[in-house]
């Protein structure tokens, strides 16, 4: 599905952690069970068209602040051979030194092969996995996240860095502190997605939010470890899908 048109795929983030980031199309996350995310939308089984919009995105990365990070519908494996080759090449040319991608629990074995990959050039890899939330039984049972691992610690142990989900319904302000405390015990970096609308079953909780606004987000809003999106948009690359 090509969504070209309603997407930003390239921005620079000049706040906590400068980097340019880049939004990319792969085949999509394979897993599309996630009863609040319809991100993987953005996905096209034609590798080739892939491709030919990925190269134009990453010409756009200037190496400004030597750290780019890559977000894709689904894990980094999604994206096709060419477009990782392209990553690697554009780190050598704009000396970037530090890479962030993404990756679902379930293609966590591929992990050690991109590090390595990354390493034999002299870039760090830096990987986000979505938790949403440290609650294996809320997150397992209505969000459908698909991690089958209850422990934090064993979960950080393949992955850098965390997202969370949160403004959702059954959610307080202690589970919300909670997981973000738990986020920032076991991992590098969080980053708080506020629940966006989109076309799945889960939808936002406007009190919940209200909550986190309130409660929540003054504690950690200026935690140089903590980034916080109120709206999937606020990193300047997205649209019409929750990120």
């Amino acid at each position: 599905m090509n969504t070209t048109h309603q997407l930003q795929r390239y921005s620079v983030i000049t706040e906590k952690n400068p980097r340019e980031i880049v939004l990319l199309r792969g085949r999509g996350c394979k897993w599309r069970r996630c009863r609040f995310c319809d991100y993987h939308l953005d996905a096209d089984a034609d590798e080739k068209n892939n491709f030919s919009l990925n190269e134009k995105v990453l010409a756009m990365v200037t190496g400004r602040y030597g750290k780019l990070e890559v977000i894709n519908s689904g894990s980094f494996c999604d994206l096709d051979e060419g477009t990782m080759s392209l990553i690697k090449a554009l780190c050598q040319s704009k000396d970037i030194r530090q890479l962030h991608f993404e990756c679902h629990w379930k293609d966590r074995g591929h992990i050690s092969a991109l590090r390595s990959a990354f390493s034999s050039i002299g870039v760090a890899v830096k990987v986000k996995i979505g938790v949403e939330t440290f609650d294996p039984l809320f997150r397992e049972s209505y969000l459908d996240k698909g991690i089958d691992e209850s422990s934090p610690a064993t979960i950080a142990e393949d992955f850098n860095e965390c997202c969370l989900l949160q403004g959702l319904p059954g959610q307080s302000e202690e589970s919300m502190k909670k997981d973000i405390e738990t986020g920032l015990k076991y991992f590098e970096r969080v980053c708080v997605n506020i629940m966006s609308k989109n076309s799945r079953p889960i939808q936002p909780d406007p009190e919940v939010i209200r909550r986190f606004q309130s409660r929540v987000l003054p504690i950690y809003r200026d935690n140089p470890r903590v980034d916080i999106l109120m709206e999937n948009t606020d990193f300047g690359v997205g649209g019409e899908r929750h990120a």
